[in-house]
């Protein structure tokens, strides 16, 4: 069962950021990636962790994804052959940021 969940995962993973390249509109200068995919158990549920730079724009990329989960979730159903498909839920990745603060702080320690 746990290959079968990482297995969802990177399909999930991979197809999210074919829709986002293809479907999906973000407002300019932003880059949006997707970090990784985390079915549950019982693949219910999906969340999908995305990196949005700059960080400031990740609000207004949450809210565009919220006005398009209905499609995108639509798509997915459609390209996965697989039940139950999990429902899809975005959540944005703080790591990259935490690790841009990190850095930052090191150079004006130096």
């Amino acid at each position: 069962m746990l290959n079968r969940i990482a297995r969802v995962n990177e399909l999930i993973k991979q197809e999210t950021g074919k829709l986002f390249l293809t479907e999906m509109n973000f407002p300019t200068d932003v880059l949006v990636t997707v970090i990784e995919a985390e079915a549950s158990k019982d693949l219910r549920y999906a969340d999908v962790f995305i990196s949005v730079f700059p960080h400031e724009k990740a609000a207004e990329v949450i809210e565009a994804l919220k006005e398009h989960i209905y499609f995108l979730q639509k798509i997915l159903n459609q390209k996965l052959s697989m039940k139950p498909l999990p429902r899809i839920r975005f959540i944005i990745d703080e790591g990259g940021e935490r690790m841009g603060r990190i850095e930052e702080l090191l150079k004006n320690e130096s």
